[in-house]
Order: structure tokens, then sequence, then C-alpha cells
């Protein structure tokens, strides 16, 4: 499974697409009613959504120019930005999100090809900095952000409407808690890790588990009970 940006940002076109198609259903009370997120409703995902659009045009800046550039200016200032656009009317949300998406898409059309091997920091985690990581990943990364938050959004798409070339790539991402081994119900060895229990199931449900997505329902493990899982990253 390719990691080239060039061949992901078609991916990343129509998950964006999709995305918007449901935005533009949340009018009236639609984006104060809650998400999946726990504390968070439609709005604070939909904010969410167009700050990390943001967030990833500055890492791409950052590539393209060597000018340390960070995703967010603090963790603090993240939640902030959320918060405060979270209860602005529909028209204003979806406006804001379709120009966030426009212009990280200008930012990946415009990076020259030696920047996307520039490395990048995504920020901190729990007070340290994270691993640099070349900024090909960003394109990545943000299709895991606009198809795992259009789940959050409780407005109708679920696991089952992601591409299957999504779910079987987030099997193996990094990010991932690899807990398992990974059968798909056609009996596919999906994921191999060794001195785990395997699970079996659709490659959809496999990943709307490992996610934080799903429950697991409709999985089946070798010991009778999946593993428990730490929190997707």
């Amino acid at each position: 499974m390719t990691a080239d940006p060039l061949v992901l940002s078609a991916e990343l076109d129509r998950a964006t697409a999709r995305l918007l198609d449901t935005v533009r259903t949340l009018d009236g009370n639609g984006l104060v009613a809650p998400s999946r997120c726990e504390g968070w409703t439609r709005g604070h995902v939909v904010t969410h959504l167009a700050r990390n659009a943001d967030a990833y045009r500055n890492l791409l800046s950052w590539a393209r120019t060597g000018v340390r550039t960070p995703a967010y200016a603090s963790p603090e200032a993240r939640e902030a930005g959320i918060a405060a656009g979270a209860s602005r009317p529909h028209e204003e949300q979806l406006a804001d999100l379709v120009t966030a998406c426009d212009l990280l898409r200008e930012s990946i059309d415009t990076m020259p090809a030696e920047g996307w091997t520039a490395l990048v920091q995504w920020g901190m985690t729990r007070g340290v900095p994270s691993d640099p990581v070349p900024a090909a990943r960003v394109v990545w990364a943000r299709i895991c952000e606009v198809e795992l938050h259009h789940v959050d959004l409780d407005a109708g798409y679920g696991p089952a409407d992601w591409p299957a070339s999504f779910s079987l790539r987030i099997l193996h991402d990094p990010a991932t808690p690899h807990a398992a081994t990974l059968i798909s119900d056609d009996g596919t060895k999906l994921l191999t890790v060794a001195d785990a229990p395997t699970v079996t199931g659709p490659v959809h449900q496999l990943a709307a588990w490992l996610t934080g997505r799903g429950t697991g329902t409709g999985l089946t493990s070798s010991t009778g009970e999946l593993p428990s899982l730490e929190a997707w990253k």
C-alpha cells in the first residue's frame, strides 16, 4: 500500500467531498447535536477539521520553506480555537471548512518534490515533542482525520462507508494499536502480531475497532475475548 502523497491526494479529495456533503446537511440545529467525541458537539468536530487543515498547511509550509512553523501555537491554542468556533452558524462553519480544505489542497499542489522528504513535527504529547516525520505523511494523516471524524459526526456516515483501501491501510498504520493478528472474514491474513490473539472479521469492522470507532461487534477472537486496546493516537 503506497504512502506516496501524490497518489493519496486523490483519495483525500474524495474523502473531503464526502465529508462536505454530510456537513451541508447539518443545517438548522444539526451542528449543536452531540458527536461521538466525548464533550464535543458536531460543531466542535467541524471546527476541529477546519483548524486541522490549517495546522497541516503550517507543516507543509515548514517543509517547503525550512522555517519552523508548528501545526498549532500550543495545545492550549488548539483547544481554544476549537471551542471558539464550535457554536458558529452552519453557513459560517461550512464556508470555513471549505476554505480551509481548499487552502490545504493548494499547499499540497504547490509542494516541490524535495519538500516531501523534509522533516516536521506534529506537536507536543504530554509535554514531550513528537518525533520528526517526513512531510509526505501529512496527506495520509489528513485522510485519517477526515475519515475518522466524519464517523464522529454521527450523521449517517459509518465505518462501512470507508473505502476498503482506507480500512486496510489503517490496520498497518503506526498509530494503530497492534494488539492482535488480524484475519478478514474471507480468511485473508491482514496483519501478524507475534504472541497475540487472532481477531477475525470484516476489514472495516477491524479498522473501526482498532481506531475506537466500533465496539468490536461482529469480530471474533481466538481467546473468546477481544484484547484491550490503547487509544488510537
